[in-house]
């Protein structure tokens, strides 16, 4: 009984790293692509889940071996590391958390509210989430991660269940797009970029791990953390499968095509399911999808700062009692940051996003080799220090992050 009370103790931070990775890389770029290309490439979802899956469980692993954190790691290495992670951190955080409230902005529009548009409603997300994690702390995130995870696969499942019988005729004269052209490179490095998440989330789960300590009493065993970390992992990958069935089935050979705009995204979105459940249930899952992505735009509002303040506490060698208000300060700099981004440089949602993941998976090479790094250093005991496999893994996932980068330059700077 004590093993079972400790394991429920330690459920969390992996948890809630599939709750962020649902939110932006799932209800839109897996959708897209089941949408777009049917199932082409649904191989290469997976293949982004397998080739991530070292450096995420890195960043729980390291933490439950050494006590430490995973930026703390870092800083062993040097503390040009810290500032290389802080430097990434302030880029994407700024766009990810502009990215995914502008969404839960779209979508809570979709209740009928027209008065405001869309930029200051996506403000007013961000504004109430500072408020909530000012407030709540990660106690409340805790507690909403695990609800609204539950909830949307369950609703995908069944929306996925009832769309296999009842897809929508396809034209006679429809010919399927190939996404291996130079034309789809783009989409393909946005689909890779947030799934299941950017690599910088490792360090959030790592960082969460103490705070999951401070809630219950009890820091996670080496097991205990591997645990929650699968639950989390392979509930993000199952979904992710999911919501490209979910576009596939639905949208793929219909001629309809996602809009730009945030309203149009997010009606379309909802569409998705309410074609197989039924025009009742629009309400029901607009609530789903709207509380999934106000989820995401929470768990992003307090992850990115987190690491933020970590990284200044370990730059500056601050004491641990310090951390809440430089945690509390980069909170309010980020909602500020992130709507100055929103109200000042975006034309449309899917322009904001797509930038987004395509700046995730550029730096996915540098943090990646960072993480392996960390997880083979002198102070990890030899047990917990990654086997032939996950090496093995890891160096395939590094070559593929690498060479799809420079693919990527090649095709937007040179070609």
């Amino acid at each position: 009984m004590a093993a079972r009370s400790n394991l429920w103790k330690a459920l969390g931070p992996g948890i809630l790293v599939a709750c962020a990775a649902v939110g932006g890389s799932h209800l839109v770029w897996s959708t897209r692509a089941g949408a777009e290309f049917g199932w082409s490439l649904l191989w290469l979802v997976l293949l982004a889940n397998a080739l991530k899956f070292p450096f995420f469980l890195y960043g729980q692993r390291y933490t439950a071996a050494t006590g430490e954190s995973l930026l703390a790691g870092y800083k062993r290495l040097g503390i040009g590391y810290v500032w290389v992670f802080l430097a990434v951190n302030i880029l994407t955080g700024t766009i990810n958390i502009a990215g995914v409230s502008m969404l839960s902005g779209a979508l809570l529009a979709g209740y009928g509210i027209t008065a405001i548009s869309v930029p200051y409603l996506t403000v007013g997300v961000m504004i109430i989430c500072a408020g909530l994690l000012l407030v709540g702390h990660y106690k409340l995130l805790d507690g909403l991660a695990k609800i609204i995870i539950s909830l949307l696969g369950i609703s995908t499942l069944i929306a996925v269940a009832l769309a296999i019988p009842n897809q929508p005729e396809v034209a006679a004269d429809f010919v399927a797009p190939s996404p291996y052209q130079w034309a789809s490179f783009a989409f393909i490095i946005s689909l890779l970029g947030w799934m299941p998440a950017p690599i910088d989330l490792s360090a959030w789960s790592s960082l969460w791990m103490f705070s999951r300590e401070k809630q219950t009493g009890h820091f996670a065993t080496v097991k205990e953390s591997s645990i929650d970390f699968y639950i989390g992992y392979l509930s993000a990958v199952g979904l992710a499968v999911l919501f490209v069935a979910l576009g596939a089935l639905v949208m793929f050979g219909t001629g309809e095509t996602f809009a730009a705009g945030g309203v149009g995204f997010s009606n379309q979105l909802v569409s998705l399911y309410t074609a197989t459940i039924g025009e009742w249930s629009h309400l029901l899952i607009l609530s789903a999808a709207f509380i999934t992505m106000f989820s995401t735009s929470l768990t992003c509002l307090d992850g990115y700062p987190r690491s933020l303040a970590a990284c200044c506490a370990l730059i500056k060698d601050l004491p641990t009692s310090e951390f809440s208000r430089i945690h509390n300060v980069w909170i309010l700099v980020s909602t500020i940051s992130a709507s100055i981004v929103v109200l000042c440089f975006v034309q449309n949602l899917l322009q904001l996003l797509t930038f987004a993941a395509i700046i995730s998976f550029m730096t996915s090479p540098v943090l990646a080799y960072i993480n392996y790094r960390v997880m083979n250093g002198a102070n990890v005991p030899e047990e917990f220090r990654p086997s032939l496999g996950l090496k093995l893994l890891s160096w395939a996932g590094l070559a593929f992050f690498t060479v799809m980068s420079l693919g990527y330059i090649y095709v937007s700077f040179v070609r």
